[in-house]
């Protein structure tokens, strides 16, 4: 006689598969990106329920979760894992969406919830954007050898990289067919949202893909959803890949001590140096948003703030009048001291 095992699952088990698998890519339509993160945050929740609490995950059930653990996690993630506050504020909003969305499953645990939901983000600094001066950027840009194919590979690679503002994901979901060089030439990149924009590609960056896509033999209409940017397998370059092609030459630069570069110049360094190039030329804000793919104008604002060279311009510009020369100096004018003093009494 055939025995079913009975196999039994937590509530726990149950809210969260659901979350990860059906509600995040089916009916929020997240992209892989964002549910890989909050995929990694409950990983982590798990590890620390294990290691913490003695809960092992087939065990963990929605009663074993308050807001007294949920700061204990994130304690945790600060003091033991040694990440910093904006990782600390990433983990919970994750758990936020998470409770948000369970809650209306689990009403009898409302007040629970909303004790979750009102532990705020930690408050952090606003450091300054960093990117390439026009100096900078030149010098990394001379350091790909062209003389092999994959020197010119990673010199197309970082001039589209600068010159469409990707974020390092964009860039590597780059197909053949999101590549338009007739005229008007554009590049068209899927963002956070899987919202899709199209940008202006300069003259220089046609060329050189024109080239490119030569080259590699990328030219016929079969081609079309190969990856733009792929490595010696044929495979598109993930987001380490791109990055690891911006390090190498930023360290290049770096040994040849001429330029100065900010502390560590990665992928997104790129697309904050094209922002502020864009600013430097008077582009409104309102068409750096759409550039980027920003959701509101405000996101744009920080590269109103990134540079000192502006802001000095802008002073210089500003009305200073001619101050007098030989006036007797204040501490000399009895009147006024005694104007002063009368009135400090």
């Amino acid at each position: 006689m055939n025995m079913k095992t009975k196999i039994t699952t937590t509530d726990f088990a149950s809210h969260l598969t659901d979350y990860l698998s059906v509600h995040l890519p089916g009916r929020v339509n997240a992209s892989p990106n964002t549910v890989a993160s909050y995929r990694d945050a409950f990983r982590l929740f798990l590890l620390f329920c294990r290691e913490e609490r003695g809960i092992s995950p087939e065990r963990l059930e929605m009663k074993h979760i308050d807001d007294d653990l949920v700061n204990a996690f994130l304690e945790w993630t600060e003091k033991n894992r040694g990440c910093g506050v904006s990782t600390r504020n990433q983990r919970l909003a994750a758990l936020h969406a998470f409770v948000r969305y369970v809650q209306a499953e689990t009403p009898e645990r409302l007040l629970i919830h909303q004790r979750i939901l009102a532990i705020p983000f930690k408050r952090t600094g606003k450091p300054l954007v960093p990117y390439l001066t026009n100096e900078a950027l030149e010098a990394v840009l001379r350091q790909p050898d062209g003389a092999v194919p994959t020197g010119r590979r990673d010199l197309t690679l970082l001039v589209v990289l600068y010159d469409t503002g990707a974020r390092v994901q964009e860039l590597a979901d780059l197909r053949v067919r999101d590549v338009r060089l007739v005229e008007p030439p554009t590049a068209t990149l899927t963002g956070k949202g899987r919202k899709v924009r199209c940008v202006p590609l300069m003259s220089r960056t046609v060329e050189l893909l024109r080239g490119y896509l030569e080259e590699r033999r990328l030219n016929g209409s079969e081609k079309a959803d190969h990856p733009l940017f792929f490595n010696s397998r044929r495979e598109p370059l993930t987001r380490a890949g791109v990055a690891y092609v911006v390090s190498k030459y930023a360290k290049e630069v770096e040994k040849e001590g001429k330029v100065s570069l900010p502390p560590k110049v990665t992928p997104h360094v790129f697309r904050h140096t094209k922002a502020v190039h864009l600013l430097q030329a008077n582009v409104n804000l309102i068409y750096i948003r759409d550039f980027l793919g920003h959701a509101s104008v405000t996101t744009s604002e920080i590269y109103a703030r990134a540079d000192n060279r502006m802001k000095r311009e802008a002073l210089e510009r500003a009305y200073a009048p001619t101050l007098p020369k030989d006036e007797p100096h204040w501490a000399d004018d009895e009147k006024l001291l005694s104007w002063l003093r009368e009135l400090c009494r």
